[in-house]
């Protein structure tokens, strides 16, 4: 149904609805556009241009062509996980991301010391990330206590990266506020720009790809974005 032409046009709320749409091909047909939205982290509007753009006059016609697309054995363009990753490589290539990623290396660049929180997945990757910053001479440390509470103010010069899918994970925006509280400037990297997390945040870098949930608690939603992100910033702090 989709055509290369139309993947490459797409914008980045585009692919994020296109991804959702991959991720519930089977049971689209019995998702309301406001389902479809609220996945997507997009508007029910957006969705309606969406669809428009390839050529339906609304998401009921739409979700009609999928269907038929699908039971004549019309092959997606890759699967989810390729399209996953290619979306996100021609996402980094926008305005909105290299903006980001360029406010975040001003913050990092005039700061003296840096802070990384988050739990699970994230919180290993925090790990990962303080130890990359060190490797070219940044002073950076994880917080490993997700409840720690911060009493002393902190240099002006801090710089705290929070580490969330979600950007909702209670434990993550607990230790956000008490940092943000004692004086650290707050830089979030979350798949969710519309998440309590990333309003918090003096600096966001949304990734925007689909989150994939086992349970509420469990989740195995891509963490490359981030792994990219966090070595992408350490090599333009070393080359400056």
């Amino acid at each position: 149904m989709f055509t290369h032409e139309q993947l490459s046009g797409f914008n980045e709320l585009e692919l994020s609805i296109y991804n959702c749409i991959l991720k519930n091909k089977d049971s689209l047909s019995r998702m309301k556009i406001k389902d479809l939205a609220d996945e997507a982290h997009v508007s029910t509007g957006t969705v309606l241009r969406f669809c428009k753009k390839i050529g339906c006059t609304g998401y009921s016609e739409f979700k009609l062509r999928f269907k038929e697309s699908l039971d004549v054995g019309e092959a997606p363009l890759g699967d989810p996980e390729e399209v996953t990753f290619r979306n996100f490589l021609s996402y980094t290539a926008t305005s909105l991301f290299q903006e980001s990623l360029d406010k975040a290396f001003r913050m990092l660049k005039e700061s003296e010391r840096i802070i990384f929180i988050g739990i699970g997945s994230s919180g290993i990757l925090g790990k990962y990330g303080a130890r990359f910053f060190s490797n070219i001479g940044r002073f950076s440390f994880y917080v490993e206590d997700p409840f720690l509470p911060i009493l002393q103010e902190l240099r002006s010069d801090t710089v705290t990266i929070a580490l969330s899918v979600s950007g909702t994970t209670k434990e993550t925006l607990f230790l956000a506020d008490q940092v943000k509280k004692r004086g650290s400037q707050l830089i979030s990297i979350t798949s969710n720009p519309n998440s309590t997390l990333a309003k918090i945040s003096d600096c966001t870098i949304p990734y925007q790809v689909p989150t994939l949930n086992i349970d509420e608690n469990v989740n195995i939603t891509t963490q490359v974005p981030v792994i990219y992100i966090i070595e992408t910033l350490t090599r333009k702090l070393y080359t400056a």
